[in-house]
């Protein structure tokens, strides 16, 4: 193989999502549940700020 047509081969692989399926994305990652989880841990984070944050 030549280096155009590896390189082709290689973009087609990429494209097309590789060895994980549709769409590229791993079929154990729930969105709602990753959504989830970053909005608990953002709103424990803002209610530690907003403890440490009081006017004494």
């Amino acid at each position: 193989m030549t280096l155009p047509s590896t390189a082709h081969a290689t973009l087609l692989t990429l494209a097309s999502g590789g060895e994980h399926g549709e769409g590229g994305q791993h079929e154990s990652l729930s969105p709602y549940l990753t959504g989830g989880g970053a909005l608990l841990a953002l709103m424990l984070l803002l209610w530690i700020t907003t403890r440490f944050n009081r006017d004494r």
